[in-house]
């Protein structure tokens, strides 16, 4: 009997302790503020969601918890009024104490059951220190001579290879903590010493190669820890800025990549969904369209997200919609509308090398001084090139009376004119047919389309020099 209830003493115990363990309870003490209210947040990119808030009491302490444990990363604790934070670690440990004064944090900040923030804190106060005498000696750079700058830039580099060193230290001392999961993530290669000066262009090439394929090591897309830092967006930004090729498939290839592992943790899947989202809802670059529409296609088209909101899904799906007419390299969408007579102009048939897409309002002042312009390079060489000008003047606060006065008056007869009237919009629209403005991604006047004699997309959305550019340059590989 005795053994029996010692049994169940003993599992009692590990149950009451199992519960008390689940969940999050960080108790803050944080002079000298009192009925106060303190902030829990954390970073995610160039954000700072806050997810908990607790009152203060009258001996400044006060205790953020939760039924359900948090996700690991680099959290912020910010000061009543919002009016700034300091950082703590949270990963398995989630039970801990936090004493701090606003005179002395972050440098006094104390942690009581917390081994990741003792770590963090030493590791802190050690960069800081660090960074403190690389400061100094840049500073001192700055009016050196030329020998003095030899033997300063020589001291900036041992004090740069003491901090990476120390660095190592800690990954290798302590492997299994969120702090090594962070440093490790934050690494940059380090090219071999035949590499570190390329003495030709294969050399060049080979130190490309060997940066790129390192640039990932130790980095985890499925650790969720690393959305919740400051650093790794703009690690992911900088590898498509300059590793990845600027074309939609090597793109495609290295986001579908990193996505296939981040789908095994919510938040790292949710971060770099918004993250190719925000970057790529805007092109920068004219082939970054097929970018976006693979991503609906692939990631929001039939399984949304979740998390994503009824009218992030409608963005979304209105944006990958004005793309796919107009991929950028694909056939453009045919037009069919009235031109003065009220007879109904093709593209498709006009029969050109190549055709310049206007769209345009005739009370758009930028038009008004944009389009004779166009025309200046029309009749100086577009003309004689083999271009044709088809322009669609879409209808908005102005008439038809206003688009032939402008014609009339800037001479731009020559030209093949329509016009895109509100009701055939209204009538495409009410028939379930994407308008044009649809359809060309219309977001402002006047927008621009290079098409080749299939009517392909060769260029679009740019001003009409960067249109001459890439019309001149065609026009040369053709020779």
């Amino acid at each position: 009997m005795r053994m029996k209830n010692w049994l169940t003493i003993c599992f009692c115990l590990l149950g009451f302790y199992g519960l008390a363990q689940t969940g999050y309870e960080i108790k803050v003490t944080f002079k000298p503020y009192k009925n106060q209210y303190i902030y829990l947040g954390h970073y995610f990119g160039k954000t700072y969601p806050i997810i908990d808030s607790v009152k203060l009491d009258n001996n400044s302490t006060g205790t953020f918890k939760g039924s359900k444990p948090l996700q690991g990363g680099i959290y912020l604790v910010g000061y009543p009024n919002r009016s700034g934070f300091f950082e703590i670690l949270l990963d398995k440990q989630q039970f801990f104490s936090v004493v701090a004064d606003s005179a002395t944090a972050p440098a006094g900040i104390q942690f009581i059951g917390s081994t990741d923030n003792d770590l963090f804190n030493a590791y802190q106060r050690s960069v800081g220190e660090k960074g403190a005498q690389i400061n100094i000696v840049r500073e001192s750079l700055k009016s050196a001579t030329t020998t003095d700058s030899v033997r300063i830039n020589q001291e900036l580099v041992r004090l740069d290879q003491e901090l990476r060193v120390y660095r190592e230290k800690m990954i290798t001392e302590h492997p299994n903590t969120i702090l090594s999961a962070l440093l490790l993530a934050m690494k940059e290669p380090i090219l071999p010493a035949n590499l570190q000066k390329p003495a030709t262009r294969e050399d060049s090439v080979a130190a490309f190669r060997y940066y790129k394929e390192h640039y990932w090591e130790g980095v985890n897309f499925w650790d969720g820890r690393l959305a919740y830092t400051t650093f790794f967006e703009d690690k992911v930004d900088r590898y498509f800025n300059q590793l990845v090729a600027p074309h939609p498939d090597s793109v495609n290839k290295e986001m579908d990549y990193m996505l296939s592992f981040a789908k095994a943790n919510a938040e790292m899947e949710r971060f770099l969904l918004l993250r190719f989202v925000n970057r790529y809802y805007s092109q920068r670059y004219m082939w970054e369209d097929a970018v976006f529409v693979h991503l609906y296609e692939k990631y929001f088209a039939t399984n949304p997200p979740s998390w994503l909101s009824e009218q992030g899904k409608k963005t979304i799906t209105d944006r990958a919609y004005s793309l796919m007419a107009n991929i950028f390299g694909s056939p453009a969408t045919e037009i069919q509308l009235p031109d003065s007579t009220g007879k109904s102009i093709s593209l498709y048939g006009l029969k050109k090398e190549y055709t310049l897409v206007i769209f345009w309002d005739p009370l758009c002042g930028h038009c008004k001084e944009t389009l004779p312009k166009i025309d200046s390079v029309y009749q100086l060489r577009w003309k004689s090139q083999g271009l044709g000008v088809y322009a669609v003047a879409k209808e908005n606060e102005g008439t038809r009376k206003d688009w032939l006065s402008f014609i009339r008056d800037k001479n731009l007869g020559h030209w093949s004119h329509v016009y895109y009237s509100k009701e055939a919009e209204k009538e495409r629209v009410s028939n379930n047919v994407p308008g044009y403005s649809q359809l060309y991604d219309v977001q402002s006047f006047p927008t621009l389309y290079l098409l080749d004699k299939d009517k392909r997309i060769v260029a679009k959305k740019l001003s009409f020099e960067q249109i001459d550019e890439i019309l001149q340059l065609k026009l040369k590989e053709k020779k």
